[in-house]
C-alpha cells in the first residue's frame, strides 16, 4: 500500500502543529508577522499560472469584505510573495490546487463552508470548456474567496507565513532546481514527499549520467526461456533502474529477467505475467528526465494530504486503479477498481461515506438518458423493457428513467454513498471483465468494485444484525433498502500516478487525465 497513507499519522504541510499544544500559538504569531514584500521577479513569462491580479481589486476585496487588519495584512502578503499571480485559477478554470485544498477542508470541515463559494466551484468544475479572464468580478472574487478560506484554516490550524504563502508554486523551475528544492524540505513537515526522496536522488543521478537508450523489440512479445540479441539491451534498461539486481550479457530471457520483468510491470500498474511486449516497451522508453519530474509533480501534490483519522478510512488512487481501506492507521484491504472514462473523469474529492443501499434502482443521470438513452429507444422500442428499465416521470420534455434491481442492473447488487456535488458513488457492476484489464477507466464517473460484498461487510462489521448471510440475502432481494453507516466513513478521492509502496518500492502508473502532462506545463521551464 501506499506509503504517503502509512504515514498519515504524521502531519502534513498543510497541518504542519495542527495537534500541538502550541498551535494557538503558532496562529497569534502568524497574524502578527509582517508583511512579504511584493516579488517583482515573477513575471508571465515564467509564472505558475497565467493570470495575474489587479493589486487594486485586492484592496477593494478587503473593503467590501470589512476584513480585519490581520486577516487582510495576511491576504496582502500572500499576493505580493506572489506578485499578484493567481493561486487557484488560471486562463482554463479551477487548478489542482483548488480542488486538492478543497478537498482537504472539506474533508476536515463538516458543516463550516461557505456554501456560495462551494456553489461557484461546481458551477465552474463542471464546465467542459472555460476562458477565465483576470477582470471578471465573479473569477476575481473567487479567487481571494479561496485565499480567504486557506487563511482561516491556517489560523485555526497554525503554521507560518511561509509556509502558507508557499502552499501553491509561484513560478516554473528546471527540473533540477525544484529537485533541489524538494530535496532540501523539512521531512516534518511534508512527510507524505519525504519518502519520496530516496527515489527523487536516484532519477536525478539516472539523469545526470545521461539517462537510458530507448529499447525495441521486433517480434509480438518476450517471455522466459526465449533467446535475442534484442534481449541483451533490455536487460541493460532494468539493470539501471534496479528492477534486474544482476546484469549478464547473455541473449538468454533468464529466470532473473523475468523476475525483474515482474517487478516493472506491478510497478508500472501491468499484470505480472512475466512478458515483455508493446506496452512494457513504451513504459521503458519515456524519458528518465519525465520520470524524474514526476515523482516531483506527485510530490508536490502531496502536500495536500490530511492527517489520518482516529478510525476508518477509505482512500481511492485513481490512475492506480485501486481502493485502499484502513482502520487505525493499519491496512485492512486493498481493493481493485473502476473509474470513469475521458469524459467522464472521476474528480478528486472528498466526502463521508453514510450509506449503503442493498438492490438499488439505478436513476440514470439526464445526460446520460438524452445522449444514449433516448436514441437507443428510438432504434429500439423494446429498447427499455429490454433492459428491465421503466420511466417515472417526465420533466421538460425529458424522461425521467430508472433501471430496476435486479441482476442486469447497472449498479450491480449495491451501492455506497457518500454525497458530494459531482453524484459520484461506488458499486457493484455486472460487468466483471473489466477488472481483468490494465487500464480500468470505463465507467460514466462512478467508481465500480471489485469486491463489493468485501465493503458491505468491512462498513457494516460493528452491526451484528447485519451478519454476512443477512448482507448477502439483502444484495440478491431485489428489493431496495437502505442502511445508514454511523459514525460516517471518511472517503479521500486522490489522483497519484507515482508514490513510495511499505515495501521501499516506487510505482509510477499511467497518466490517465492528463493532469500529470498539465502540470508539467505550469512545473518546469
Amino acid at each position: 500500500m501506499m506509503k504517503l497513507i502509512l504515514i498519515f499519522s504524521l502531519i502534513t504541510a498543510v497541518v504542519a502543529g495542527c495537534h500541538s499544544p502550541a498551535a494557538p500559538a503558532e496562529a497569534t504569531r502568524m497574524y502578527t508577522d509582517s508583511i512579504t514584500p511584493r516579488n517583482i521577479s515573477i513575471t508571465s513569462s515564467g509564472s505558475y499560472n497565467d493570470l495575474f491580479l489587479d493589486s487594486n481589486a485586492v484592496t477593494r476585496f478587503i473593503t467590501a469584505q470589512h476584513l480585519d487588519d490581520t486577516v487582510a495584512n495576511r491576504l496582502i502578503s500572500f499576493y505580493n510573495a506572489r506578485n499578484y499571480e493567481f493561486a487557484w485559477l488560471d486562463s482554463t478554470g479551477l487548478t489542482e490546487e483548488a480542488a486538492a485544498f478543497r478537498s482537504l477542508y472539506s474533508y476536515l470541515k463538516d458543516s463550516v463552508h461557505n456554501r456560495e463559494l462551494d456553489t461557484r466551484m461546481n458551477a465552474l468544475m463542471e464546465e467542459d470548456s472555460l476562458h477565465v479572464s483576470a477582470r471578471d468580478p465573479a473569477m476575481v472574487n473567487t479567487e481571494l474567496m479561496l485565499t480567504i478560506r486557506l487563511i482561516q484554516y491556517f489560523r485555526e490550524k497554525g503554521g507560518s507565513v511561509a509556509v502558507m504563502e508557499q502552499m501553491v508554486p509561484v513560478s516554473k523551475q528546471t527540473t533540477e532546481q525544484l529537485t533541489e528544492t524538494m530535496m532540501g524540505v523539512d521531512d516534518k513537515l511534508y512527510p507524505a514527499a519525504a519518502a519520496m526522496k530516496p527515489w527523487l536522488k536516484k532519477y536525478r543521478d539516472i539523469v545526470k549520467n545521461g539517462g537510458w537508450e530507448p529499447v525495441a523489440i521486433s517480434r509480438k512479445a518476450y517471455s522466459k526461456g526465449q533467446s535475442s540479441p534484442e534481449i541483451i539491451p533490455l536487460k541493460k534498461r532494468l539493470a539501471i533502474t534496479g528492477e534486474l539486481k544482476q546484469m549478464d550479457s547473455t541473449t538468454v530471457f533468464t529466470e532473473e529477467l523475468e523476475a525483474a520483468v515482474n517487478t516493472f510491470r506491478n510497478a508500472h500498474g501491468y499484470t505480472q505475467n512475466g512478458v515483455i511486449n508493446d506496452t512494457v516497451i513504451r513504459a521503458m522508453n519515456i524519458p528518465a528526465a519525465q520520470r524524474q519530474q514526476q515523482l516531483l509533480i506527485n510530490m508536490q501534490r502531496m502536500k495536500w494530504m490530511p492527517a489520518e483519522p482516529e478510525g476508518k478510512l477509505i482512500l481511492v488512487n485513481i490512475p492506480a486503479f485501486v481502493l485502499h481501506v484502513t482502520n487505525k492507521g493499519k491496512k485492512v484491504f486493498d481493493m481493485d477498481i473502476v473509474v470513469g472514462k475521458e469524459g467522464h473523469s472521476t474528480t478528486m474529492f472528498s466526502g463521508k461515506l453514510n450509506m449503503v443501499v442493498f438492490s438499488p434502482y439505478w436513476n440514470i443521470p439526464r445526460s446520460i438518458v438524452r445522449k444514449e438513452i433516448l436514441p437507443a429507444m428510438r432504434r429500439n422500442s423494446s429498447y427499455l423493457a429490454r433492459r428491465n428499465m421503466e420511466i417515472t416521470k417526465v420533466v421538460n420534455g425529458v424522461p425521467r428513467i430508472r433501471q430496476r434491481p435486479g441482476p442486469r442492473n447497472a449498479l450491480g447488487r449495491v451501492k455506497f454513498l457518500f454525497p458530494n456535488s459531482f453524484n459520484i458513488y461506488f458499486h457493484d457492476t455486472p460487468e466483471k471483465s473489466l477488472f481483468n484489464r490494465d487500464i480500468r477507466a470505463y465507467s460514466h464517473g462512478c467508481i465500480r468494485l471489485r469486491e463489493p460484498l468485501k465493503m458491505a461487510q468491512f462498513l457494516l462489521e460493528d452491526s451484528p444484525r447485519w451478519t454476512n448471510e443477512k448482507i448477502d440475502s439483502a444484495m440478491n432481494s431485489r428489493k431496495q433498502q437502505y442502511i445508514p453507516i454511523r459514525p460516517p466513513v471518511p472517503v479521500i478521492i486522490t489522483y497519484f500516478t507515482s508514490w513510495a509502496d511499505d515495501a521501499d518500492g516506487l510505482h509510477q502508473v499511467t497518466d490517465v487525465y492528463g493532469h500529470d502532462e498539465r502540470m508539467r506545463t505550469k512545473m518546469f521551464l
